[in-house]
């Protein structure tokens, strides 16, 4: 954007200060083009007026002084004085002046066209003819004079063109560093940082009232976000007391394992409502530069909750599997990247098959089970809130939502696609090996 306004800017300005140029050169040229034709006409009138004993005598000092020739004849076109060119050079002109015929108009004398000029009049008043004076001039001063004098104009327009292009450059300065401050305060609300404000003092009025504008919705969106995550987490932290003294009066009532199963699921979707609280929070904080990056081990954690999930898989009839092909260290904290797998290990354990394949390498974490899969709508809404698929076994529908908010906190990317089974691919920012 910068460099179309400035190109805008630059055009609009150029061409205002040739506009104003062009006209003042054409202008010069023509004045002092007016000035030589006074000039020599005024000459021609005087050679006309003298008697025919001074005209021979001045003719002759005109053209020493000047250099410029001079030709005088009577009104049968014989020559009085011939200073410099001959009646035969001029005869053309001569003529045309005993008829009385106008002569051509001089051609504006520029830099470039400095030649010979050859003026003519007749001698006499009214209709009456006695006789024609003709004169070569030069035009060689005027032109230099032209040369010199639109020198001046083409340096003050530089002059001003310089001008110009600093005036743009500081209005589009002027006009564009609100703007940048604006896509940085917007680039950095997209990236999850809270509250953050642009300078709102530089700029047209404007760029300054949307920058106001921009750092209260800044300051309410942040609000909103901190109210909805504090209400997340103060509900199901309120409930859990509830939720225990619950527990413990349907421990003491005669074994129903229905009303158990709801008492569990209630627990779960409390602790899964609580982790989503977290992971947005720290995820919030990353994000606003809150948080140092830490670095983890793919390999070791993998295998840390592979040998804790076992015992589970071997209850539920599932075997899992490690394949440590490449080490790698990824910027996630060990804690986060352990909830992940945690998440992705115990939905293989649950809805896959019974194998399930854990893979490692470098910054890529696979979790593959070779279970029924979901389909392609299924993987569309598979991390959003809440989304339960079909199946005798129901989740809270919070795991891969917490798992995907916490991968993507870190910089990675969290993938799910059907091949052979579900495969839940985690790729996380790598850091190189020392």
């Amino acid at each position: 954007m910068r460099q179309r306004l400035l190109v805008v800017l630059l055009l609009f300005s150029l061409t205002a200060v040739t506009a104003f140029a062009a006209p003042l050169l054409l202008s010069t040229a023509s004045e002092r083009t007016q000035q030589f034709v006074i000039s020599r006409t005024a000459d021609l009138d005087r050679f006309a007026t003298l008697p025919g004993d001074l005209v021979v005598a001045e003719a002759l000092r005109y053209t020493e002084v000047y250099g410029e020739e001079v030709v005088v004849v009577d009104a049968a076109g014989q020559p009085l004085v011939e200073s410099g060119m001959t009646v035969a050079d001029v005869s053309a002109q001569i003529d045309a002046a005993l008829r009385n015929q106008p002569a051509a108009p001089v051609p504006t004398v520029l830099p470039w066209n400095g030649g010979d000029v050859l003026f003519a009049r007749p001698v006499g008043t009214g209709t009456k003819v006695a006789g024609a004076v003709v004169m070569r001039a030069s035009t060689g001063v005027a032109a230099a004079d032209v040369a010199r004098r639109w020198a001046l104009v083409l340096a003050g327009a530089l002059l001003a063109a310089c001008a110009c292009v600093l005036l743009v450059l500081v209005v589009a300065r002027w006009l564009l560093r609100p703007l940048k401050e604006l896509d940085r305060g917007v680039r950095a609300v997209a990236e999850g940082q809270r509250r953050t404000h642009v300078a709102d003092t530089a700029g047209p009025a404007e760029l300054r009232a949307l920058a106001e504008s921009f750092n209260r919705m800044s300051d309410a969106v942040a609000e909103a976000a901190d109210q909805q995550r504090r209400l997340i987490a103060d509900a199901s932290h309120q409930l859990r007391n509830p939720m225990a003294a619950l527990r413990l009066r349907v421990d003491m009532l005669p074994r129903n394992g229905s009303l158990l199963t709801e008492v569990e699921r209630l627990e779960s979707l409390l602790d899964g409502l609580l982790a989503l609280a977290s992971a947005e929070s720290t995820a919030t904080e990353r994000a606003a530069g809150g948080v140092e990056p830490e670095l983890a081990d793919l390999r070791v954690v993998a295998h840390d909750r592979v040998d804790a999930w076992r015992a589970a898989a071997g209850s539920a009839g599932v075997t899992i599997t490690v394949d440590d092909r490449a080490p790698g260290l990824v910027r996630c904290a060990v804690s986060d990247l352990a909830q992940v797998l945690d998440v992705l290990l115990d939905n293989a354990i649950k809805y896959g098959g019974s194998e399930v394949a854990v893979v490692c390498d470098r910054s890529t974490l696979t979790v593959r089970d070779n279970g029924p899969g979901l389909s392609e709508e299924d993987i569309e809404h598979a991390t959003e809130r809440f989304w339960r698929g079909e199946g005798p076994q129901r989740g809270t529908g919070l795991g891969l939502a917490i798992a995907e908010r916490i991968v993507t906190a870190h910089g990675g990317r969290l993938r799910l696609h059907t091949d052979g089974g579900l495969v839940a691919t985690v790729e996380l920012p790598k850091e190189p090996l020392l």
